[in-house]
């Protein structure tokens, strides 16, 4: 994750998009064709909508941040001596994973290796690893991994494709002074690092549900970042397994989800999300409070109101949200975060209907809401009108309206331009007053 930062964008290469599945050759002239597993994998992963980010690292010993290592230009080899103190003794995955599921997430994604190049997982490719390294000696990745499998949660992880400590990752426009030699960089030797740390990755933890990289814009738009038989490498050893990159680009031949970072599609707040909405599914990362890595400082979590309108106005949208956590560097899942996990699950017993499932509804997303759907269900998400009705430009005749939550009949009138006036008992005043309406077949 680039912690807000903008570090130029790679050039956009155009990759044909037919039915939602990318279609490209290789530098074998092999065209590369999704498996049936794999465009399977990508409407469940449309249908599932919530999944939980979680960033966690030597930094958080820190508590300033994933960047900090960079942001601070810290020597790697005084960074690396944080492992010898790396001990997250409360670390529970069982307990991680039953605190996301009851969210309502339908998955996971983890940070395997970031950009600091610390490795959360057993590799034989690098010693500077969470089981090697540290006192803790425990394989966090394989624990948490086991844990999904057991309460039905989807696994994915995040890897990055730049590292700030190796001497064998090309200079790039991030951790110039992390103390590395001058000079430095051996490609084919960081390369076949990468892929030895993704067939691991693919191979020891059992089916994974995608690969979310990171760190593509750290080099020139011109880097041959060899891609094409990175992803190959990928949906060989694991087809149904989905590729996303944060590149902040317009998907790349053979990736199979689009990424936008704190933006929903087709906003750019950020100055992250400009690019073009491609016909792949969608997900857009937000954080819960302001940082991606633990920061003891940030205390400045969303209200869980805030939160649940992100989720359902992503939704609407058409897209998923991944929603992200800090843990705290002695293994726990911060307080504020648990709670808000707990109150939006609250919220998803009630509502999920009209979210898990759905596609961005007939009427665009307006001030006062959005909509999805599902069937021939269109769910009307209210949630910020001050007035007991509203006119939705709906072409389709509508055949019943009511409040999702209590099935009480909405009192509605097809205008003469085939629009629809809803007139309802009270202003509605509710976290998302939800009117599904039927429409005709």
């Amino acid at each position: 994750m680039n912690n807000n930062r903008f570090y130029g964008l790679v050039a956009v290469v155009a990759g044909l998009l037919i039915g939602g599945a990318s279609i490209f050759a290789q530098d074998n002239n092999v065209t590369y064709v999704p498996t049936a597993e794999n465009l399977e994998a990508r409407q469940e992963f449309q249908d599932s909508k919530f999944g939980i980010f979680l960033h966690w690292g030597l930094y958080s010993m820190l508590a300033q941040g994933e960047w900090y290592m960079t942001n601070r230009n810290i020597d790697w080899q005084e960074y690396e001596k944080l492992a010898s103190g790396f001990y997250p003794s409360r670390f529970d995955a069982a307990e991680w994973v039953a605190a996301i599921k009851a969210s309502g997430a339908k998955y996971i994604c983890f940070t395997s290796r970031h950009h600091e190049g610390f490795s959360m997982f057993d590799t034989q490719y690098s010693d500077f690893n969470i089981v090697d390294a540290t006192p803790f000696g425990r394989d966090v990745i394989k624990e948490l991994a086991e844990e999904c499998h057991r309460q039905g949660i989807k696994l994915h992880f995040y890897y990055s494709h730049l590292d700030w400590r190796r001497d064998d990752y090309p200079q790039g426009r991030t951790g110039q002074g992390t103390g590395r030699a001058e000079g430095h960089g051996d490609w084919d030797s960081y390369y076949t690092f990468m892929n030895n740390q993704l067939t691991e990755l693919l191979t020891n933890y059992g089916q994974i549900g995608a690969i979310w990289f990171d760190g593509f814009w750290d080099q020139p738009a011109d880097f041959d970042w060899q891609i094409d038989e990175q992803y190959a490498l990928i949906h060989r050893l694991q087809p149904a397994c989905l590729i996303g990159n944060n590149h902040h680009s317009t998907p790349l031949p053979g990736e199979d989800i689009q990424i936008f970072e704190r933006d929903q599609p087709g906003e750019n707040t950020a100055g992250l999300s400009g690019q073009d909405i491609s016909q792949l599914p969608l997900e857009t990362c937000q954080t819960m409070n302001g940082m991606w890595g633990y920061k003891i400082e940030d205390q400045n979590y969303k209200s869980t109101k805030e939160l649940i309108h992100y989720l359902v106005n992503t939704a609407g949208k058409n897209a998923n949200l991944l929603l992200n956590i800090g843990p705290q560097p002695n293994g726990e899942l911060p307080a504020a975060a648990v709670k808000r996990l707990k109150e939006i699950g609250d919220w998803m017993a009630v509502y999920g209907e009209t979210i898990y499932g759905t596609r961005g509804g007939d009427i665009a997303p307006h001030d006062w809401g959005v909509s999805t759907r599902k069937g021939n269900r269109l769910f009307i998400h209210i949630l910020n009108l001050d007035d007991d009705g509203l006119y939705l430009p709906l072409k389709a005749k509508v055949t019943d309206a009511k409040v999702f939550v209590d099935g009480t009949k909405v009192s509605y009138k097809q205008e003469q331009d085939g629009g629809i006036l809803l007139k309802f008992a009270k202003v509605p005043d509710e976290i998302d007053y939800v009117i599904e309406l039927t429409l005709k077949q």
